[in-house]
């Protein structure tokens, strides 16, 4: 991804050095040294005691001298061994000369097959500033090719592997929502947004709902004048306390410009959190779920009636403090009509297809599934309950579908049988078989279709072009960029 100046204060890049850069730098230095003293080669070579052809390659960056010899230079240049081996270069020509050595020594260098380029005296400035300009370009470009639906896979899979360690629960995310509702003495009960604005007054902001917010933001806040833009629109997807809970998220977090698709993940994860702490506060969602769980009547739906939020943050929510209060683990799917699933949590050993890479979401749920069956359910306003014997246990799931403007999606909440009598439903006979990742279980046609149509049917797919593409460029992936700053800079007056 590329840098971007949206970031309030740059973090230092923590890189490992690779093998011969410090030669490198050190010859330079060498050889600023040496002809600032306007000695030669063979003159400084007497000194010291070797020969002139083995300080060329330690100026060179091509053999790194001694303990011994670094001692003789140090003296014979009349510098300390530290200024000998200091780490800034001594001029601008150095660092450029530098940079391209250690370019040209480097695996992309060496792939494209080029000749190198001897970085001689007799090299023009404007050429040296030229070749490293278009060494840092291509490696820019490179770097943006990397960040390929490929790379979100794995960065959503090792993200969820931190959220199933820690049980999906954060403390300190916590404890930074409880401080901003004890701001606002909010203790229980829904979050209004009268109190949201009174959130965002005690944090610095002012709120402004515009009818020409760019259209690949739902927010967007102005750090130098203190403002959250949000949309007058009323046709979104998005709850609106959600949208600006996250925006104030960003800033409560102490979030920096995210460097890589892996970070910019992290941070969007975290601000959902942030925001559902605000909404469902953690004692008062806690003591509601140990009451539900003693009368064994846990139900995602009254948690969303309790909270005012949506059934999709009711599940999440129960995620995040199931397992960490009420000793329960559990799984979540949010499954589209097609069937692909788009979300997906689990600490309870359910066993979701995954790829190569360890990515869950983007792969066909089972058709066996509670996720699935669902769809197909005709009472769509009471919850649907199902028990699925699976090959790592039998589990009970619950499920919802909302619509949004993708499509139809099924919210599932489900946790082993063993921990099924603390819910509400458990007492459904309606029972599955899933023997996924067996492709009989449901990827396969039955035989008798299959029979019948095989070979007589040629059905033109509808293409998926997106799967296709990188992921877009860019510190926020999909935000515009240019579109974002021209629409500060005509609200900023």
């Amino acid at each position: 991804m590329t840098t971007s100046s949206w970031n309030r204060t740059r973090q230092p890049e923590l890189e490992s050095v690779p093998e011969g850069e410090d030669a490198i730098s050190l010859g330079r230095r060498l050889r600023h040294l040496r002809k600032s003293r306007r000695m030669t080669l063979e003159e400084l070579g007497a000194v010291v005691g070797t020969a002139p052809s083995q300080l060329s390659l330690m100026e060179n960056g091509k053999r790194e001298p001694r303990l011994g010899m670094l001692q003789s230079l140090a003296k014979a240049l009349g510098v300390s061994i530290d200024q000998l081996l200091g780490a800034e270069p001594p001029s601008r020509r150095a660092a450029l000369e530098i940079a391209l050595e250690r370019a040209q020594r480097g695996p992309l260098y060496e792939s494209l097959g080029l000749p190198k380029v001897r970085t001689s005296a007799r090299l023009p400035m404007e050429a040296l500033e030229a070749l490293v300009g278009l060494q840092a370009e291509l490696e820019r470009r490179l770097n943006e090719q990397v960040a390929t639906p490929e790379e979100a896979r794995r960065a959503n899979a090792e993200l969820r592997g931190i959220m199933r360690r820690q049980n999906n629960y954060f403390p300190d995310i916590e404890a930074e929502a409880q401080k901003v509702l004890a701001s606002v003495g909010h203790t229980s009960g829904p979050l209004s947004q009268h109190l949201i604005a009174d959130i965002a007054a005690h944090l610095g902001f002012t709120l402004h709902h515009v009818g020409d917010l760019p259209h690949s933001t739902r927010s967007v806040t102005d750090l130098k004048n203190r403002r959250i833009y949000l949309t007058q629109s009323q046709r979104t997807d998005h709850d609106p306390r959600s949208v600006l809970l996250q925006a104030l998220g960003h800033y409560v977090l102490q979030h920096e410009t995210p460097e890589n698709y892996r970070e910019f993940l992290r941070q969007r994860v975290a601000t959902n959190y942030f925001a559902a702490a605000l909404l469902l506060p953690e004692k008062a969602t806690v003591d509601f779920l140990q009451t539900a769980k003693s009368a064994k009547e846990i139900a995602v739906e009254d948690v969303r009636d309790a909270f005012a939020v949506s059934y999709e943050t009711a599940a999440h929510r129960f995620t995040n403090l199931a397992t960490q209060h009420l000793g329960i683990p559990t799984h979540f799917q949010k499954t589209h009509q097609s069937g692909i699933i788009y979300k997906a949590y689990e600490n309870d050993g359910v066993t979701f297809p995954q790829d190569h890479t360890g990515a869950i979401e983007g792969q066909p749920s089972c058709r066996k599934w509670t996720s699935r069956v669902v769809f197909d359910v005709p009472d769509r306003f009471s919850a649907y309950s199902q028990y699925t014997d699976t090959p790592s246990g039998t589990y009970w799931c619950t499920a919802r579908t909302e619509r949004a403007a993708a499509g139809e999606f099924s919210l599932s909440v489900g946790v082993p049988y063993a921990h099924v009598k603390w819910f509400r439903g458990r007492e459904t006979s309606i029972r599955g078989e899933s023997r996924c990742p067996e492709e009989s279980c449901c990827k396969l046609p039955p035989s008798s279709l299959a029979g019948e149509w095989s070979g007589f049917a040629w059905p033109s797919a509808r293409a998926h072009s997106h799967l296709l593409a990188a992921m877009p460029p860019g510190a926020f992936p999909g935000v515009d960029e240019t579109e974002v700053y021209s629409f500060l800079q005509a609200h900023s007056g």
